[in-house]
């Protein structure tokens, strides 16, 4: 198998929707991921900030109770209330302790660390008290004394059970409802390219419904994404529809080119049998021979069209000198000019370079040739023509001979419409040759055009080739 063939399995192929459902669902878990991150990081955030402001309220009412003893010292009466708000439902433990100044310790736990202090006169910090996690606030705050004010820190603490217990509800709830949105998502998605692939669907089943000759364009209206598949249908379609006709055409040619050789053989053969005299059996013979001569042509015709119908696929254009090319099969088909009393002759410059394909190009001309010198008749004149035109060369190929009928003239065709049935002439018809020609002219895009000949007589075939500069 080439690097360009394809094999398709429609039993075993992918589905696209599946595809598409499995990307999306992919996509959006990744984002939901991404979310769900974000989200823990602003529920800690808000966790930690509720937190902490309970414990800076929580220093103050503690601060707003300390005062100056009789003595000038300090002393503290813990209100019950600044305890109370740090309580939660997760049933965090909650620590305190007083400092006087130069880290005189008043009251509370006094293993309990101090936080460093912010440039606002508060810190908060993470820390471990024994084994419980805790978040640590110091604050620092001055009592007067009357003639100086004293410096003292108020430390508060309390475990991370209800802070943690925050941030995984609001994680949980978030996550609920990220999934919400992703089985939405999904639903609204697998709805949606259902409905979009209906066009497709329906698509598919009017060329199911079809029968194998129908080959008609498609109509079906279809979405513009599948515009482009819908026109490479109806182009393979049209395609296909070509070579169906030329088949049937094939066919057709080779049925009726064949039937009259081959009933002529058939029938000069049972002459020869019932022959009374050898005489009339050899010239029964005679007939049969040129029969089966005919219909060996014949066969000859119809596998160079059909060659032609099978260049079409991978027709490789190249330069080629019309000029040498029409030199050199006139000069091989001198011999049979000569023995059918016809004068054969080239006119035209010595090189003249064109766009076509060697071998169906000589093709060409040697049918122009086959047709000239077959149906020109003794003592007629064929001449093989070559004129270079400001941007074409035209190749032509002109007898003097019978020619075609007026009415029949315009019939052969031009390039581009495939003629496989000719006309016939009264002395046999001029064949599948000018069909070939057609059909050459046709694969090449040339303009080949069918005319009488100098003073109305005979026939003039004209290509015309794009010159090769």
């Amino acid at each position: 198998m080439s690097g360009n063939e394809v094999t398709v399995n429609p039993v075993t192929g992918y589905s696209l929707r599946r595809r598409l459902l499995l990307w999306l669902t992919l996509a959006t878990t990744a984002l939901g991921v991404v979310a769900l991150a974000d989200t823990w990081r602003e529920a800690v955030q808000t966790a930690q900030g509720l937190s902490d402001r309970v414990l800076e309220g929580s220093a103050l009412a503690i601060a707003e109770r300390v005062t100056v003893d009789e003595g000038g010292g300090l002393e503290v009466d813990i209100p019950f209330a600044a305890l109370e708000m740090l309580a939660s439902a997760a049933e965090d433990q909650v620590f305190y302790r007083v400092d006087a100044p130069a880290g005189q310790f008043l009251t509370g736990y006094e293993a309990l660390p101090l936080v460093i202090l912010g440039h606002e006169g508060i810190g908060f910090a993470d820390g471990m008290f024994g084994v419980v996690p805790i978040r640590s606030a110091t604050l620092l705050r001055r009592v007067s004394t009357g003639s100086e004010a004293v410096a003292f820190t108020v430390t508060v603490a309390e475990s991370t059970l209800a802070r943690s217990a925050l941030a995984r509800t609001i994680l949980i709830r978030s996550a609920l409802r990220i999934l919400a949105l992703i089985l939405c998502t999904i639903a609204l998605v697998w709805a949606a390219v259902t409905l979009a692939f209906r066009p497709l669907d329906r698509l598919g089943a009017a060329i199911a419904e079809r029968t194998p000759d129908d080959l008609r364009p498609l109509t079906a209206e279809v979405p513009a994404e599948a515009a482009q598949l819908a026109w490479a249908i109806n182009r393979f379609m049209a395609r296909l529809e070509g070579a169906v006709a030329a088949l049937r055409h094939f066919t057709g040619n080779a049925s009726h080119q064949l039937r009259t050789p081959l009933a002529t053989l058939r029938t000069q053969l049972a002459l020869a049998r019932r022959a009374g005299n050898r005489t009339q059996s050899n010239a029964a013979l005679d007939k049969a021979d040129a029969a089966l001569v005919r219909a060996e042509r014949v066969l000859a015709q119809l596998l160079a069209l059909a060659r032609v119908d099978a260049a079409a696929s991978g027709l490789a254009m190249q330069l080629v000198d019309l000029a040498s090319l029409a030199r050199d099969l006139a000069g091989e088909a001198l011999p049979r000019a000569a023995e059918a009393g016809i004068d054969l002759g080239y006119e035209g410059p010595a090189k003249a370079l064109c766009l076509a394909e060697p071998v169906l190009a000589a093709e060409l001309l040697r049918n122009l040739l086959d047709n000239a010198l077959r149906y020109a008749g003794p003592g007629a004149e064929v001449t093989v023509r070559v004129e270079i035109e400001a941007t074409t060369l035209v190749l032509e190929v002109e007898d003097n001979g019978p020619g075609l009928p007026p009415d029949r003239l315009a019939q052969p065709g031009a390039a581009g419409v495939p003629h496989r049935m000719m006309p016939q002439a009264a002395a046999g018809g001029y064949g599948l040759g000018l069909a070939i020609v057609a059909e050459i002219a046709a694969l090449f895009g040339t303009e080949c055009t069918f005319a009488s000949g100098a003073n109305g007589r005979g026939l003039r075939v004209s290509c015309r080739f794009a010159q090769a500069r």
